[in-house]
């Protein structure tokens, strides 16, 4: 009975909530829905609340119900997760090091362009999982020191390989080539920069960013436009859910009737790459009604989820994206930076180094399936590898050649972006739906960990923002705390699940605003980080362990890092890890 809720629930009423239309201007946004819509998504989060092991707690690792009982569980609860065996396939035979290699990736934000498969050399073996032939689309990155708005009224479409991926990539995007221009960046921050140099900030005085945590593509483009005379905003997020202070938003956004001139630039997610938080597009349409430009930070959306964004309904000024190579294997790419052609003209001269052109590789890959590029080569910034070997030095003079010349003729028939394909031929539905099993699924798992010998039910995760939830991203925010209540160092976690083959990252929450009934919980919470006394300005917030939950993931892999934390229940455990990563900091510090 409780399946066939879920079931209905999901291909039932419960529409994307990206597809909901705008609501009339005259009316605050974010209003509660008064459909159906608003069960159906509370009846997913109660079934999914009482379907995973009821009214019981795990206080010891060693207890936890074994992965195939687990695994029958979750398909009872989502029984439509079997629609996506098509997922599984596609894991199985173009991305099969992620099995061999035994490892779980969970630290990867953007959105991947080729399989594994299409990049590793042919091979002897009659492996089944091994396709028959190979290609290497593999591209370096070579700067340019040029204006971004030169670039882009007279750059035209670039060679023949950046024509090839721009044209797959806007396609990809459902972005049209008559409204928007684009430019391929270094990474996310390169963007970023970008438009804060190039933004006429002597005019349009005002930055309003709506992020709950730092990174370094934001501090970047705040650093850059309050050195250009901006004057810098931010929204705040309520704890403890971390929704938008809507109040405060709506005030920074709406302009005096007297006003007609432009705000200024306004920076949106549509969802955090830290907590998983999902945010109403209305807000990008409150913020042009008023006269501000858009800046759209895709960067944290999943594939596909571009397909659920109303582009015929908000045209943003500005869209950042960004793409890396093959996930679990190579991390290195590119940001994109898309122009409205409406705005380029407004914007200011300024030369940068962000800009870059996508050239043929000069070394090819080495037997394992990556190497290490020897010209200008970046990685999508906050972001970890995987998984990386080194290639053999003598074969890439040998075989550079040989990358070029195959790579010329890829040129000629198209390059086939095999990871781009899969998503479009899995669709929205089939991506959205398992993934928000899967990070549902986890946060239950988590919340049900619990130190032994105390009364209180002291639970060992502490999950900030969204929890349980149908809309929720599948980003997500956590810190680990012992029996005695002490925050369990996030970079110790990230070091420990490093280890156990399992890649996380971490973060910082901020721009948090507690109401005074939490005066007490924010005193204990907020952490303090290094003041900057140039600007004369701290920042307080919280340190977080974070996951991102690609199209590629499985119950396996959420399976593992629930079994992996459970370890810290352990006390003996976590004191001695703690002891060992103190030691081997104090010896780092001396050296």
């Amino acid at each position: 009975m409780e399946a066939e809720k879920v079931s209905g629930i999901i291909h039932g009423c419960c529409p994307n909530p990206l597809l909901i239309l705008l609501e009339p201007q005259n009316q605050q946004p974010l209003p509660k829905p008064k459909s159906t819509t608003a069960s159906c998504r509370h009846t997913f989060a109660a079934t999914t609340t009482s379907s995973f092991f009821p009214n019981t707690h795990f206080t010891n690792h060693e207890s936890l119900p074994s992965y195939q009982e687990s695994f029958a569980h979750f398909l009872k609860a989502y029984p439509k997760y079997s629609e996506s065996r098509q997922v599984d396939k596609i894991r199985n035979q173009e991305y099969y090091h992620l099995s061999v290699s035994n490892h779980v990736c969970m630290d990867y934000i953007g959105i991947g362009l080729f399989s594994y498969s299409q990049v590793v050399p042919v091979t002897s073996s009659s492996s089944s999982s091994s396709p028959s032939s190979h290609e290497y689309p593999f591209f370096d990155i070579s700067c340019k020191s040029v204006d971004l708005k030169y670039e882009l009224l007279h750059g035209g479409d670039g060679s023949q390989l950046e024509s090839c991926i721009k044209k797959k990539i806007m396609n990809f995007l459902n972005m049209s080539t008559n409204e928007y221009s684009m430019v391929f960046t270094a990474n996310r921050s390169s963007a970023f920069k970008l438009i804060a140099e190039s933004y006429p900030f002597k005019t349009s005085r005002k930055l309003l960013t709506v992020y709950d945590h730092e990174s370094e593509a934001l501090e970047s483009m705040v650093n850059t436009s309050e050195k250009r005379g901006a004057n810098i905003m931010s929204a705040e997020f309520k704890w403890p859910r971390l929704r938008i202070n809507s109040a405060k938003l709506r005030k920074l956004i709406i302009r005096k009737k007297k006003q007609k001139k432009s705000r200024g630039l306004f920076v949106f997610p549509l969802q955090s790459r830290v907590s998983g938080g999902s945010y109403s597009y209305q807000w990008m349409s409150l913020a042009q009604e008023n006269g501000w430009h858009v800046l759209l930070d895709a960067c944290a959306l999943g594939p596909k989820d571009m397909d659920s964004f109303g582009l015929s309904l908000i045209h943003p000024d500005f869209l950042i994206c960004s793409f890396y190579k093959v996930f679990g294997e190579n991390p290195t790419g590119f940001g994109c930076l898309l122009v409205k052609k409406s705005v380029v003209s407004m914007l200011e001269g300024s030369v940068s180094t962000g800009i870059v052109s996508l050239v043929p590789p000069t070394q090819v890959l080495d037997s394992s399936g990556s190497g290490d590029k020897t010209n200008f080569v970046t990685k999508l910034d906050e972001l970890h590898i995987c998984r990386s070997n080194s290639a053999e030095k003598d074969k890439i003079k040998e075989e550079s050649d040989e990358s070029i010349s195959r790579l010329g003729k890829v040129e000629e028939k198209g390059i086939e972006c095999r990871c781009l394909d899969h998503v479009d031929s899995l669709g929205l539905i089939q991506i959205g739906n398992r993934r928000r099993y899967l990070v549902n699924w986890l946060i239950s798992a988590l919340l049900k960990l619990e130190h032994p010998n105390r009364l209180d039910h002291f639970p060992l995760v502490k999950i900030y923002g969204p929890k349980i939830k149908f809309d929720r991203g599948t980003a997500m925010a956590f810190n680990l705390f012992d029996w005695k209540g002490e925050r369990v160092e996030p970079i110790l976690i990230q070091k420990l699940a490093d280890r156990n083959n399992i890649s996380l990252s971490h973060g910082f929450l901020s721009h948090l605003w507690f109401p005074d009934k939490y005066e007490q919980e924010k005193q204990r919470t907020l952490q303090g980080k290094k003041c900057d006394a140039e600007n004369k300005r701290c920042e307080f917030g919280i340190s977080v362990v974070t996951v991102a939950l690609n199209f590629l993931a499985n119950f396996e892999d959420v399976y593992r890092l629930w079994t992996f934390i459970a370890q810290f229940l352990d006390a003996d455990f976590v004191e001695k890890e703690r002891w060992r990563y103190s030691s081997l900091y104090q010896k780092t510090i001396e050296v």
